[in-house]
């Protein structure tokens, strides 16, 4: 008993000093079989450092350029191995880039066959290359071991696989020993992004915008591809919390298949998840997602992964041969990967579709059709016709009072038609949201009880102009005050709920054009109003100078008025143009979310 015991005090010495040591200078050859240091600690579970290649496929004698990078970390060791059998000797040899921060070692037989670092200095990144041999297995995994300190350490890292051509599937999924964890961490890393080249032709695909490149930084993709019995799903997005999608039986949240990667601590986790209700959604411990890879660069946010049509298996999972609502959701998580609340809604498709079917290349919307027509209406009725009706009613009495229309006065009859226009589209719109809601919304704020406020002097106004006193009755004038107090105060309120309406999770109009055209819009009234304000004072001014007679001034005002006849429809042709140019660039954002 007393050999064991001094053999396992002379194991104990042996390990300390190595550990005191800790390989400063990167001559870590005693570390090449198991890739593990002999820090007297155990390594960590989540690894934060990735290893990208550029290119996925390779013939003997070709050269691979391998990266390491991640935050920073003081020591590392790369080798490259049989993919199938990831506890064989390194394979291939490798060139390096900067020797200040890297070194070849010889691991086993192979000359070369691995790098590491050579000094404690830290680094955020290392660049080699790594040369085929004419031996090289059909598919090779590269690994890495990452010190950032002492005692914080991961161990066997996976990176990318890459494999000769025609080289087939492997059978069994690969892990390797350190990667013993939750069936939703990645295997493998992303060597380049995703493209839509097949989009339409040989796989499904959503894109907001509308045909957008997923190599861009603001474009949504998702896209799903049938291999024979499973399906290959691609998601990107400009995300550096986690992006989802969904598969629903209709458009709102609740009973539905949904897929998640998530940024955890620098590497993307995928998770298949059951929503219930708008609860948060519930992470599965075991899911049946295979070749899960990923990639986070610049802000963008993509992973890919294969699972089966059909997965009797799994309670919650959804045959992918049926038809479903699809919808695409970003938001922010934590670094211990607690997802939060996605911050806009989602995008959802406007019908059923089934992504094994017909290859299609379709888009998205991120406000449903009722919340797009309820804004629509009421921007036409608040920036177009009651402004123009109000225009005509304060400036050009003058100008049509000899034109009549139907036997009224032709600017009469134009103000009217305009406001029950304005009354008819904003009571269109105001039941739009209750219906798509199915009641009373209490996340939109203020905007509800503004926009019921507007309904209300929306209504008022024509009840007061139905009990209208005749033109000389005494309380005309106390009329007249109601009558424009009630209009004023519907129009400021109206933009005021515009303003705050644009920027609802339901309709969430791109910042910040949708409150520039809102402001220019304002802008634009106000000196249209404040030109022809000083417009008719200067015909007043100028009656004034050459008339003294109080009759002769307003026969002479009167002949004014007419005189400025021309400028003032030249004036409101201007107006109306502009009105509808904000109108068409305000349609034009609505149909693009």
């Amino acid at each position: 008993m007393e050999l064991p015991g001094l053999a396992f005090s002379v194991w104990m010495c042996i390990c300390f000093y190595a550990s005191v040591e800790s390989y400063p200078s990167g001559k870590v050859r005693e570390a090449c079989t198991s890739m593990i240091p002999c820090h007297g600690s155990s390594p960590q579970w989540s690894p934060e450092h990735a290893i990208t290649v550029n290119g996925t496929e390779f013939k003997p004698g070709d050269s691979i350029e391998v990266h390491l990078s991640g935050p920073d970390f003081e020591g590392f060791l790369i080798q490259a191995r049989d993919a199938e059998r990831l506890d064989s000797p390194a394979v291939g040899s490798f060139m390096l880039a900067d020797r200040r921060l890297s070194q070849l070692l010889t691991c086993g037989r192979t000359k070369n066959s691995a790098v590491s670092h050579t000094s404690k200095v830290k680094k955020k990144h290392i660049k080699v290359y790594w040369i085929a041999p004419e031996d090289a297995p059909k598919r090779v995994q590269f690994l890495a071991t990452v010190v950032k300190k002492y005692r914080i350490y991961w161990v066997k890292i996976p990176g990318p696989i890459v494999s000769q051509p025609n080289a087939p599937s492997p059978t069994t999924p690969l892990h390797t020993k350190s990667e013993a964890i939750s069936t939703s961490h990645p295997v493998s890393y992303l060597s380049k992004p995703f493209n839509a080249s097949g989009c339409g032709i040989m796989k499904f695909c959503i894109r907001n915008p509308s045909n957008c490149d997923p190599e861009s930084a603001s474009c949504f993709y998702l896209s799903f591809q049938q291999e024979k019995s499973s399906v290959l799903i691609e998601m990107s997005g400009p995300s550096e919390g986690y992006l989802a999608f969904a598969l629903s039986h209709d458009q709102w949240m609740g009973g539905d298949d949904a897929y998640l990667c998530i940024n955890k601590d620098h590497r993307i986790h995928v998770s298949t998840a059951y929503l219930k209700g708008r609860s948060p959604p519930v992470l599965d411990s075991e899911n049946a997602l295979e070749d899960v890879l990923w990639r986070l660069v610049d802000g963008v946010l993509q992973c890919s992964f294969r699972r089966s049509i059909h997965l009797p298996a799994y309670k919650g999972r959804f045959n992918l041969d049926s038809s479903y609502y699809i919808f695409v959701a970003d938001g922010e998580a934590s670094e211990g990967g607690l997802i939060y609340k996605h911050h806009r809604q989602p995008l959802i498709t406007n019908r059923i579709y089934n992504v094994t079917g017909l290859p299609q290349d379709i888009g998205g919307s991120r406000a449903p059709r009722l919340i797009k027509a309820h804004g629509a209406l009421m921007f036409v009725a608040w920036i177009t016709t009651v402004s123009i009706g109000v225009i005509v009613a304060r400036f050009f009495k003058p100008v049509w009072s000899h034109s009549f229309l139907f036997g009224k006065e032709m600017w009469f009859q134009v103000h009217r038609m305009l406001m029950l226009t304005t009354v008819v589209l904003t009571s269109i719109s105001f039941v739009l949201p209750f219906i798509y809601r199915g009641g009373w919304s209490r996340q939109a704020g203020f905007h509800p009880y503004l926009g019921c406020t507007v309904m209300a002097l929306t209504i008022l106004q024509p009840l007061m102009a139905g009990f209208r006193p005749s033109r000389h009755a005494p309380r005309r004038q106390l009329f007249n005050w109601f009558h424009w107090t009630t209009g004023t105060t519907a129009r400021i309120l109206a933009v005021v709920t515009m303003f705050l309406g644009m920027d609802l999770p339901a309709l969430d109009l791109p910042d910040p054009w949708d409150t520039y055209t809102m402001i220019g819009f304002v802008a634009w009234h106000v000196s249209i109003d404040v030109l022809l304000e000083i417009h008719s004072y200067c015909l007043v001014r100028k009656v004034e100078v050459i008339e003294d007679d109080r009759v002769q001034i307003l026969q002479s005002l009167t002949s004014a008025e007419a005189e400025g006849r021309l400028f003032k429809q030249i004036v409101l042709t201007i107006y109306v143009c502009g009105n509808i140019v904000f109108l068409i660039a305000f349609l034009a954002t609505i149909n693009q979310i």
